[in-house]
């Protein structure tokens, strides 16, 4: 069984884990389901509290597909969401890539 597979039926059980939504969102990502991984991403940073590592990874995915104005504004918003969260570290991160595009 693939690790994509193992994921989904775990979300079967746990539809709202926020890390298994998070995973299937890379694994997707790994196989090419641009449209998918990015629409979970962005259900993560839509959630009540933000996921703030989906900030960054959408970020990055939207940069390698050449869509920087949209890796742009996903990360201004994970910035404020982290630093509204006290993760000063994500912040940072967030900040250097965004300056780098």
């Amino acid at each position: 069984m693939s690790r994509r597979k193992k994921i989904e039926a775990m979300l079967a059980d746990e539809p709202h884990d926020v890390f298994l939504r998070y995973s299937l969102a890379m694994e997707l990502d790994k196989e090419g389901e641009h449209d998918r991984s990015l629409s979970t991403l962005l259900e993560l940073t839509r959630e009540d509290a933000p996921y703030v590592p989906a900030f960054l990874m959408m970020g990055q995915q939207l940069a390698r597909l050449e869509r920087a104005s949209d890796a742009r504004e996903i990360l201004r918003d994970g910035i404020e969401a982290a630093r509204t969260q006290g993760d000063a570290h994500a912040a940072g991160e967030m900040s250097e890539f965004l300056a780098g595009l």
